[in-house]
């Protein structure tokens, strides 16, 4: 299946690479040039510019637009709405806040093009491991995309079925999930953010308390001195805590146990921001996700060990440098 792909950043030039692995078409434009020289090299083929992607495309077109969310990939979809013809859709894997779909969805309706959002999870990884993605849009639209869905989805792999999901949709155990009409993808991932910043957290505190147990503070007696790395390893090996965010932090620890290379101060990228709004609009008390998003402003004020960790796994996840002088 044909798809163009504009941003080939971390997880837009791997999205083209899995793709092209499965055999389907992509066409593929960045203002970075190297970057789309590099994709062609490795199968998909290049456009010189957004006009020149579409005009590459056969009707029914879609095009997949992975840029930072605002400006970017608003400027981009106003482009690319007027190169396009009915019947083609527009597709935003980005992290765009959901009211922003749900308006441009509206934009685009009296054209005849289609709007999907994809809340896309999977980080650098994502080549390798597949990505998780909640989809919204008009069914139709979303149904004609489903091999380019199922492509880049994870599959099954060895996670045992869940008891009592007969009948249900099976692209779901696949790790791609048709959430609803425009802008519920993205509310979906939104609040999978959220969720995220809040197991973060969680784990951050535990091992910050974990390594301040040999502080002279206490009494002689109550100290000890933890291998930090090797309780990540052990927790990761049958515990109830065991998850992703547990393996990428096995990683980090593993590697440098003091993580030297963190200053600890810690960026959000808004779903957080947008997940305890959405909380105060539905008054659905949400102190751990908010305390979570509190902790990373103040993050950049003073520094822990569990902000160093929170550093460490949005590096592990997402490629997310906020190494000290650069590094």
């Amino acid at each position: 299946m044909q798809l163009g792909i504009v941003g080939l950043g971390r997880m837009g030039g791997n999205i083209a690479r899995r793709l092209t692995k499965a055999g389907h078409d992509c066409v593929v434009w960045d203002r970075n040039e190297a970057a789309v020289k590099e994709l062609g090299a490795e199968g998909s083929r290049p456009a010189g510019d957004l006009a020149d992607l579409v005009a590459k495309l056969d009707a029914p077109r879609a095009v997949w637009v992975m840029l930072p969310a605002g400006g970017p990939t608003e400027g981009t979809i106003a482009t690319l709405a007027g190169l396009l013809s009915p019947g083609d859709a527009i597709i935003d894997g980005g992290n765009s806040f959901y009211k922003d779909d749900i308006r441009r969805a509206a934009e685009l309706e009296p054209k005849g093009i289609h709007y999907i959002d994809v809340g896309t999870s999977g980080g650098v990884w994502g080549l390798e491991r597949g990505y998780c993605m909640m989809i919204g849009g008009v069914k139709e639209a979303v149904d004609r995309l489903d091999p380019i869905f199922a492509a880049l989805a994870p599959g099954r792999g060895d996670i045992p079925l869940t008891p009592s999901r007969e009948g249900r949709d099976l692209r779901v155990e696949q790790g791609y999930m048709h959430c609803g009409p425009a802008g519920s993808g993205h509310f979906v991932k939104m609040v999978h953010n959220g969720i995220e910043y809040g197991l973060m957290q969680a784990y951050a505190e535990g091992f910050d308390i974990l390594k301040n147990k040999k502080s002279e503070a206490l009494p002689a007696n109550e100290r000890f001195t933890l291998d930090m790395a090797d309780i990540a390893e052990v927790w990761r090996r049958g515990s109830v805590v065991s998850s992703w965010l547990l393996d990428l932090t096995s990683i980090a620890l593993a590697k440098d146990e003091t993580l030297g290379d963190y200053p600890g101060e810690v960026a959000d990228s808004g779903e957080g921001r947008w997940t305890v709004m959405a909380a105060i609009e539905e008054a659905v008390s949400a102190e751990v996700l908010s305390a979570a998003l509190y902790t990373r402003f103040r993050s950049r004020q003073d520094h822990t060990f569990s902000e160093k960790l929170l550093s460490a796994m949005r590096f592990q996840f997402g490629g997310h440098t906020e190494f000290k002088n650069g590094k």
